[in-house]
């Protein structure tokens, strides 16, 4: 008698679409600290900031907004913790 394997079934693959940068789309050069409304979009409700990943901005615009947001908190336009 020949033994026959048992087939798996394997989880289909789910095709993701990739997420565009939203300052490159806009062609938005330079990230304004002053401009709370547009940074908070990238924060958490804890006060952290947004990963990369998470946020869907390229490395380039990552790197600015993460300079405007610890601007933006200095001067005390941004919480630093949210309650």
């Amino acid at each position: 008698m020949v033994k026959r394997k048992k087939q798996v079934k394997r989880p289909k693959r789910r095709f993701f679409k990739k997420r565009v940068c939203m300052f490159c789309t806009e062609k938005i050069e330079e990230i304004d600290y002053k401009d709370v409304a547009r940074l908070s979009r990238f924060i958490t409700e804890r006060g952290k900031m947004s990963s990369r990943r998470g946020s869907g901005v390229c490395a380039r615009h990552q790197r600015k907004l993460a300079c405007a947001i610890k601007r933006a908190r200095c001067i005390a336009l941004m919480p630093f913790v949210k309650k």
